[in-house]
């Protein structure tokens, strides 16, 4: 029985993880001409191999992969198909003609497959959106255009939330496929993207949380949730630059009691260019930042540079120690609501350290700048 059971075991303990990929297949009256396959890391295309496509037009490509990704086989950057293909797939790709992506067949590779779908759906609607604008054009200067042109934009308006419709339906159903980031950037030309508004941040997010459990050293997830985290920084700017623009000033400013007891306000700086930094004593990456702060505002507080520092410590005590302590010499202020408070609804804090950069005007023009993007800022508005 012993013996049984070891030669059964054998095989398995025998087997490795195939790290290769293996592209072949066929494309018609092609005999000679170069077939390139790049990966597509973050953007950027790196080729990987060229093949000659041999007699009746087969072609095959065999790669060592380190793990799942996006490539492109193709004639030339404009004549390409992507592809998604994960370590150990043997995909087989038969294709219609030399405009590769118009017609072919695939298998082998799922990941792909849900590529394919997502840019023959999209082909389809950047083609209607085209033929709806050559409609347009061509009856600009004809009779009864006023009425034809309201038909035109209602046809056009609802293709694109038909395509928009799709992407979060093609997003919400493959949350853990890769093909999801591709969902997530699509566009109609190279300007503008099929999910373009600020709530599209949410499927953004849906998909980043996903994909980091499923695949946590892509590089492809990684620059995701660098994009996402980008996204949320420069939404929750405007939202601010929003409520400072329609809300009145004494909505937003802020007055707290400083280490003496007396109430400091920050709209009793203005005319300054002024840092609004959120921080606590109980915070290490606060206390850090603080000792840089220092520097910078050593060199430029004479030149009408102030700081308004507002920190979530709920012990006064300790506050004030820690401000005597690292002898802070800007604007102290401290908000014992935390995380309850006001402050932290308003400027939606939702982790420390956090600042925004206010101008002389009083308008704010950047938030979170950090160590050398804060020196950066400073030098562009002082001129060292």
């Amino acid at each position: 029985m012993r013996l049984l059971y070891l030669l059964v075991l054998i095989p398995f303990l025998g087997c490795t993880h195939n790290p290769t990929i293996t592209i072949k297949g066929t494309v018609p009256d092609a005999e000679g001409q170069i077939l390139t396959l790049k990966n597509i890391v973050i953007n950027q295309p790196v080729v990987l191999d060229s093949v000659s496509i041999g007699k009746n037009g087969n072609f095959r490509f065999k790669q060592e992969v380190s793990g799942a990704g996006f490539y492109q086989l193709g004639f030339s950057d404009n004549n390409f198909i992507s592809l998604l293909l994960e370590p150990g797939e043997t995909v087989s790709i038969r294709f219609a003609d030399h405009n590769l992506a118009e017609a072919y067949s695939l298998t082998g590779s799922a990941g792909s497959q849900l590529i394919q779908q997502l840019d023959i759906h999209l082909r389809n609607t950047v083609s209607r959106m085209d033929s709806i604008t050559k409609v347009y054009k061509e009856n600009m200067d004809e009779p009864g255009f006023d009425s034809l042109s309201v038909e035109l934009n209602d046809f056009y308006t609802k293709i694109l939330k038909d395509q928009r419709n799709y992407s979060i339906g093609f997003i919400i159903e493959h949350l853990t496929s890769l093909a999801s980031i591709k969902a997530l950037y699509q566009k109609y030309d190279p300007q503008t993207y099929v999910l373009n508004d600020a709530k599209d941040l949410q499927y953004m997010k849906l998909v980043a949380d996903s994909l980091t459990i499923r695949y946590p050293d892509s590089k492809d997830v990684m620059a995701l949730k660098t994009d996402l985290e980008k996204g949320l920084s420069n939404y929750n700017l405007s939202r601010v630059k929003k409520l400072v623009n329609t809300a009145k000033e004494s909505k937003l400013d802020i007055s707290l009691p400083g280490p003496e007891g007396d109430t400091i306000s920050l709209s009793s700086i203005k005319g300054k260019y002024v840092l609004l930094s959120f921080w606590a004593s109980w915070n290490k990456e606060s206390i850090a930042e603080n000792l840089d702060l220092k520097q910078i505002y050593s060199k430029y507080k004479s030149r009408g540079f102030e700081i308004y520092q507002v920190s979530f410590d709920n012990n006064q005590e300790a506050w004030k120690k820690a401000i005597r302590f690292d002898e802070l010499p800007w604007i102290s202020v401290v908000d014992t609501s935390y995380p309850n408070s006001k402050t932290v609804q308003i400027y939606n804090v939702t982790n420390i350290p956090s600042n925004y950069f206010i101008e002389k005007d009083g308008s704010i023009s950047a938030r979170d700048l950090h160590g050398k993007a804060l020196r950066i800022k400073l030098q562009q508005v002082f001129g060292y």
